[in-house]
């Protein structure tokens, strides 16, 4: 009898596992946005491990981590009508999207920039649920107040090139998160504080224990798409917001 309990239970274990498995591969693979611009390759590593070739009118989904290859510029348009850029050499994953026009309390918008630089554009879930949105780099996550920016992660340089402190090769800034406020209000918080950084203010975060602060000009920081982006340059001086990209005649849901 005790035999039999003992395998009923294993059994069940089993089938919750399985159920769990299932549900967490449905919640990965739900449609997050379409790529509605690319300059070049652009791949997409599944939440189940394995990497798919992305082109333009790709969808993108949770749990996707996408890796913009040197020379690359990617447009993304979420749901919402959100937009993020992503510049050459950049990893970015979509940890969490899910926006439903007559479910607010479900919105949920959490990524990640492993890696390298962006651009982002507020859409309707960051415009009725700011707090639901949020971008973790390693040094600091960025939340939203309506916005746009530009973001860029410089990573340590090489130990033979000198102190951390000193500009890592190939950007001409020091290592640590980079911010550039063109539109709105954003805020960066970690262990060392939180900042606030308006339209036309630059912040930079040198690592998570360090607070963020704001820089009074443009230390480097550069995000020139190609011209069919649809997009303004980044400069000492306060920038428009880039006009909204083109509307693609496919569908993303």
């Amino acid at each position: 009898m005790r035999a039999l309990v003992k395998k009923r239970t294993v059994i069940n274990v089993l089938l919750f596992s399985a159920m769990v498995a299932v549900t967490a591969l449905t919640w990965a693979g739900q449609v997050a946005g379409t790529v509605v611009h690319l300059s070049g390759p652009l791949l997409a590593k599944k939440a189940d491990g394995s990497v798919k070739i992305l082109a333009r009118k790709s969808e993108v989904e949770q749990g996707d981590t996408l890796v913009a290859e040197k020379g690359t510029y990617a447009q993304i348009r979420f749901i919402d009508n959100s937009e993020v850029t992503l510049r050459p050499e950049t990893t970015f994953k979509i940890e969490a999207f899910a926006y439903d026009e007559a479910k607010p309390d479900a919105d949920s918008a959490s990524f990640k920039l492993v890696k390298g630089g962006l651009r982002s554009v507020t859409g309707l879930l960051g415009k009725r649920n700011k707090e639901k949105f949020s971008l973790k780099t390693p040094t600091a996550t960025i939340g939203i107040r309506g916005t746009t920016f530009v973001a860029q992660y410089v990573g340590a340089p090489p130990v033979t090139a000198g102190p951390a402190s000193m500009p890592t090769p190939g950007t001409g800034m020091p290592p640590g998160l980079h911010v550039h406020v063109i539109d709105g209000l954003i805020v960066l918080s970690n262990t060392g504080g939180s900042q606030n950084f308006a339209a036309g203010q630059f912040g930079f975060v040198r690592s998570n224990v360090a607070p963020p602060v704001i820089v009074p000009n443009n230390p480097g920081l550069k995000f020139t798409p190609p011209p069919v982006f649809n997009t303004t340059d980044v400069s000492g001086n306060a920038a428009a917001a880039p006009q909204r990209a083109e509307a693609v005649d496919c569908e993303v849901r």
